[in-house]
């Protein structure tokens, strides 16, 4: 691994000793080669990061949202720096009035908005800890939450109260003061006050902080800014503590990667705030976007009209989650199949010729201007005209759809990984890096990475494909499970952060991460199977969205849950004669059989062994999702969920194949 052109070595190999495993090389970026980039001066908490961006740029546009004029979505209307500064120390003198003691808790509770990052700034500026409110964590996850953490007062998106009244009156012993972030409805407000809390519409807790000046408390940078709450597969939610030092270093070294490769962040740069803020991803690249005084705009809270808020926004960075980029990607081939035949030649010539440069080594803007003009244009005004960057995070991305849009959206497509414990991107692709693809990139330039062996999966970081855990230090890493010393004691081993994530070094110094250290089972023959690194391989069928592989130590064989792809599949059966809607295709065993030959097709050329491939397969219509709690929401499948879900269609599954087997 000698030519790890993007990484350098910090630290030698170890090898097992004393009970641990082995240890390989300590790696950082290259672009950290003289050291991590120095801390920016002045910036010690995050009211640093918007206290110092307000001094720049106090007539920038900071929040912006559209006006809504007859029930018609108009245009961005924004709110300066200044003027959300102004708004801010309303909302904190306020918060002073209701006597919110120093160091405690705030729950936000909302779709993203204006009033979510004020808020948010509110609770920087007095060192309170933000508690970001998140149900699709699970039902009761509000709850836990408020009851866990302690929240005495929260912020709450109008139509969310309903919820929040569905705490009570377990919350109430900790919450005190309830503010909406627009209106409170009179049966609300009764509701509320009858079990003696405060309540207030936006408008009136305003006014609340008029004419009111309290001094700032000073912000150190290990104090807590955060505790957000992760959903693990199984278990109650975890609440992972966030220092103002972690996000620091986070835009410290979000500036050296970005300055490094020539995609520097400036004022003019506008960011569509749409993922969940209650996220780490989003929350950390929005604190990015404030300290370099850009403007970040607002979704209508509403998928189906989010590329609509992009047309008129215009964005020129976009953070998405796969889920997003493959619904993008779906729609996209959906119309070039119903181009016709002189558009769907144009488009696959262009498209093989400017991937062919791509692969040669050409920067995109260079691999094909005429086709970028011509053809893909219309790709990239579907993303708003002026994105320059396009960044994937929270779960893979295949790499069939990775590749795709790096081709056609007329912009850098990037591949991330981090956890809210390492405060979100902790690996990311590098612009213009086909080799890339599939990866999660090198490092970032202000952590330290090593691959811990893992004997029992067989994974072996001194192999000469470094193979184990993923193991993280550095000034990004977080303080601790709140309340739980014993959670975090089998995360942190030697101030070395354990992922619980199966890495692979690829020669350039990039990780794939290619399996979950707990997600492996034995089958009846002995066999041990890693799931995760088989669904990664088996979901570059491209006729599937999504696959979930089942087995268990009384069978010898495995099954899957298929999630088709409605296009390819409805495109097969019109090749081949077999007639119905999605749902009675998913039962046609015809279909299965197709699917299930593609999935070997695949399971051959990545030369699985035999009990690694899929004997039977159940074709279900409906995606995971997390309204039936089948995913976290950073869409990574609750296993103990999907088998409770799936307990009985697996008997069938199993004992059809078995049948079969046997007549």
């Amino acid at each position: 691994m000698s030519n790890m052109k993007y990484v350098v070595e910090v630290e030698k190999a170890k090898e097992a000793s004393g009970g641990r495993p082995s240890i390989g090389p300590v790696y950082r970026s290259l672009f950290a080669k003289d050291g991590f980039p120095a801390p920016i001066p002045g910036m010690e908490s995050c009211w640093d990061v918007f206290r110092m961006a307000v001094e720049r740029n106090p007539n920038n546009r900071m929040l912006g949202q559209r006006e809504i004029v007859d029930g018609k979505a108009g245009k961005y209307v924004w709110k300066t720096y200044k003027e959300v500064y102004d708004l801010v120390i309303k909302v904190v003198n306020a918060i002073r009035t209701c006597g919110v003691e120093e160091r405690g808790k705030c729950g936000i509770y909302g779709v993203n908005c204006p009033e979510w990052i004020i808020g948010m700034e509110a609770c920087n500026a007095l060192g309170l800890h933000c508690v970001p409110l998140y149900d699709t964590l699970g039902a009761g996850a509000v709850e836990f939450i408020i009851c866990h953490s302690g929240v005495s007062i929260a912020f709450v998106e109008e139509k969310k109260i309903p919820e929040m009244l569905k705490t009570f009156p377990k919350t109430t012993e900790h919450l005190k003061t309830i503010v909406s972030f627009s209106k409170v409805k009179p049966e609300q407000r009764e509701e509320i006050e009858k079990y003696g809390l405060a309540v207030y519409s936006w408008d009136e807790f305003l006014q609340l902080g008029e004419n009111k000046q309290f001094d700032l408390p000073v912000k150190k940078k290990n104090d807590i800014c955060t505790i957000m709450y992760t959903s693990g597969t199984t278990g109650d939610p975890k609440g992972v503590m966030v220092s103002n030092e972690n996000i620091v270093t986070f835009i410290a070294g979000v500036k050296c990667l970005l300055e490094s490769v020539n995609e520097k962040l400036t004022s003019e740069d506008v960011y569509v705030s749409y993922l969940p803020l209650a996220h780490i991803f989003d929350r950390a690249i929005e604190e990015v976007f404030i300290s370099n005084g850009a403007a970040i705009g607002f979704w209508r809270g509403d998928v189906k009209l989010l590329l609509e808020d992009i047309g008129e926004l215009k964005p020129t960075i976009f953070c998405a989650v796969p889920r997003v980029l493959d619904r993008i990607y779906s729609g996209l081939n959906q119309k070039i199949s119903s181009g016709g035949l002189l558009k769907k030649t144009l488009f696959n010539i262009a498209y093989s010729y400017k991937f062919h440069n791509l692969k040669k080594g050409h920067k995109h803007v260079e691999a094909s201007p005429i086709a970028d003009k011509i053809v893909f244009d219309k790709v990239k005004q579907s993303f708003g005209g002026r994105v320059r960057l396009i960044l994937s995070g929270a779960a893979p991305l295949t790499p069939h759809v990775e590749t795709f849009l790096r081709v056609v959206a007329c912009a850098h497509v990037l591949q991330g990984y981090g956890l809210t414990e390492t405060c979100a991107g902790t690996f990311v692709s590098l612009p213009n890096e086909m080799s890339m693809i599939g990866t999660v990139g090198p490092p970032v330039p202000n952590v330290d990475v090593c691959l811990e062996s893992v004997p029992e999966m067989e994974y072996d970081a001194l192999s000469s494909t470094p193979r184990g855990e993923v193991c993280v230090k550095g000034s990004t890493v977080f303080s601790g499970y709140y309340k739980r010393e014993d959670l975090t004691k089998e995360v942190m081993v030697d101030g070395w952060f354990h992922t619980g994530d199966i890495g692979e070094w690829q020669p350039d110094g990039s990780l794939k991460i290619i399996d979950r250290k707990k997600n492996i089972f034995k089958l009846s023959q002995g066999e041990y199977v890693a799931v995760e690194n088989l669904e990664n391989i088996y979901a570059l069928v491209s006729a599937i969205d999504s696959v979930w592989v089942y087995g268990n130590s009384f069978e010898s064989f495995l099954v899957a849950i298929v999630n088709p792809n409605k296009d390819a599949l409805e495109r097969w059966a019109a090749e081949n004669g077999v007639n119905g809607d999605f749902k009675s295709l998913c039962e046609n065993p015809k279909a299965k059989e197709f699917i299930l030959g593609e999935l070997s097709r695949v399971a051959k050329e990545k030369k699985l062994k035999g009990f690694e491939f899929i004997k039977a397969v159940h074709l279900e219509p409906v995606p995971f999702d997390i309204e039936r709690d089948l995913l976290t929401p950073t869409y990574k499948k609750k296993r103990p969920q999907l088998l409770k879900h799936y307990q009985v269609t697996f008997l069938l599954v199993f004992s059809e194949y078995s049948l079969d087997e046997t007549s």
